[in-house]
């Protein structure tokens, strides 16, 4: 019989990354005991293996070609490469070299138990954790059990893929040899990063195979084109509107995290064209982890794509004690927004455990509904929230869009000579408010917040008037932007 022992906590949560962290946190705050269960590193995928090493790596890039575009440090820096092993070196920092017992001392701290091993339900209110070594031990929750287990690589049914042991995100955020050659799958977020930082860290060749006719799909279509032209003068090899039809490699190798799992890999596309490389990367999307998490034994099944679906509350509808949040509810695929559903979840958790009634605004998640924000840090980088005009039509908004050169932008100029970038503006006639906004453009990532504000708090355009952006910044597109909306209003 394997053995068992039994706790109890007033709050479990099964998977602490970020939104676990948070949520767990949150919980506690008001009192309540909280235990977090993780089967790998506590901190989760942002941590060790996406948002933080992707950026570390995206860093150093950037300040080079930054300074390529400056006169009197372009003459300094000439044609001077990154250190690579320097660069590796700082990731790892950022990632603690794949130690978790930092966030495991902050979880203690916090007063949040640690329980280490897979978690999956067993019952209502009943959490099985099954550790490395075999032993299981049974918890129960006497309020909630939140599940926040997140996503993995979506590997695509393609003729070999599989079989050829591909790179995924984890692979190429914590590469430890620069491939000769790569070619990446997918042309989104993942991919369109990756192959930035592929290229700056030295990898001669790296091809894109978009299935799509664009980059960044879901995006503005002038952010995927400035992306894709950027990508090109700095020798990346696109393929769009191709698939990948099959995938090939004799030798392979035990698979090592960021290390070649193989000999060479031949790539086919639809077209007939074979590309060789030493690595294949699959950026094609994620896969919920919802298929080992029990939730068959409370009655809960998992939508057409495999996500749990919640009401307002992070709640699993049929139930008042289990939440999801994070990737696994399929919102929003990003960690301030899974942060975001957490802080809400916890509120709720405490508020329902205190017999509070949940009259506030912080027991409702507001921003999936629309103002979801996301940056993309490629050169140039795209920061967007909200939504898009063709999303807006979708929804049956009457809306108007206005568009504007960030080149144009004192700010922006000053920045980097030959500044390219663009933004506009999707606004709700009926209402008078923005519902999505984009920046394409070097340093954009720190207006998205100011657009996140006037979408989440409906601030009218008339009283957008009133801000006043300081001069010379970048901000000074959102005078630009309501200076062209008020002409093409004037204008029959």
């Amino acid at each position: 019989m394997t053995p068992e022992t039994a706790d109890s906590w007033d709050v479990i949560v099964i998977g602490a990354g970020p939104p676990g962290e948070n949520a767990a946190d949150y919980a506690g705050r008001d009192g309540l005991t909280t235990a977090l269960v993780e089967r790998e590193l506590v901190g989760g995928e942002c941590s060790y293996w996406a948002c933080m090493p992707s950026k570390a790596l995206l860093r150093p890039a950037e300040l080079l070609g930054a300074a390529r575009a400056m006169p009197g440090l372009k003459e300094a820096v000439g044609p001077l490469a990154l250190d690579v092993a320097s660069v590796l070196d700082r990731r790892d920092s950022f990632t603690s070299h794949h130690d978790d017992s930092g966030q495991v001392s902050w979880a203690q701290g916090a007063g949040i138990d640690v329980v280490r091993g897979h978690g999956r339900l067993r019952g209502e209110k009943t959490v099985e954790v099954t550790t490395a070594d075999g032993m299981v031990r049974t918890l129960t929750a006497r309020h909630a059990v939140v599940l926040a287990t997140g996503t993995r690589a979506a590997v695509p049914p393609i003729p070999g893929l599989g079989e050829a042991l591909p790179w995924t995100s984890r692979d190429v955020t914590n590469l430890h040899e620069v491939p000769e050659a790569v070619v990446v799958i997918g042309g989104g977020v993942v991919a369109c990063e990756s192959v930035t930082w592929l290229r700056a860290l030295g990898c001669r060749t790296v091809t894109l195979v978009e299935g799509g006719a664009r980059l960044l799909g879901r995006t503005e279509p002038f952010a995927g084109e400035l992306v894709a032209e950027s990508l090109r003068d700095a020798g990346v090899i696109l393929h769009l509107g191709r698939t990948v039809t099959a995938v090939e490699r004799g030798e392979l190798v035990e698979p090592r995290e960021g290390y070649g799992h193989g000999g060479p890999v031949t790539v086919t596309l639809d077209d007939g064209t074979t590309i060789t490389a030493d690595e294949v990367l699959v950026a094609a999307g994620r896969v919920p982890n919802s298929d080992d998490i029990g939730l068959e034994s409370v009655g809960v099944s998992p939508n057409a794509h495999g996500y749990v679906d919640v009401d307002d509350h992070m709640g699993v509808p049929g139930t008042e004690w289990l939440y999801a949040i994070g990737d696994l509810c399929g919102k929003a695929l990003l960690t301030h927004m899974g942060k975001y559903q957490a802080r809400v979840a916890g509120d709720v958790i405490a508020a329902r455990a205190g017999g509070r009634a949940l009259d506030d605004e912080r027991f409702v998640d507001l921003a999936d509904a629309g103002a979801v924000p996301q940056v993309t840090f490629t050169e140039p980088e795209v920061g967007s929230v909200g939504l898009t005009v063709a999303e807006a039509q979708e929804r049956g908004i009457d809306v108007e869009a206005v568009e504007y050169d960030l080149g144009q932008v004192a700010g922006a100029s000053l920045l980097r000579d030959g500044y390219t970038g663009r933004a506009n503006l999707v606004i709700d006639r009926r209402r008078d408010v923005v519902v999505g906004a984009t920046f394409v453009g070097s340093g954009v990532a720190e207006l998205v917040h100011s657009a996140t504000v006037a979408i989440i708090g409906e601030v009218p355009v008339s009283r957008l008037w009133h801000a006043v952006p300081s001069y010379p910044t970048v901000s000074e597109i959102w005078l630009r932007l309501l200076e062209t909306l008020r002409q093409q209003r004037r204008t029959p």
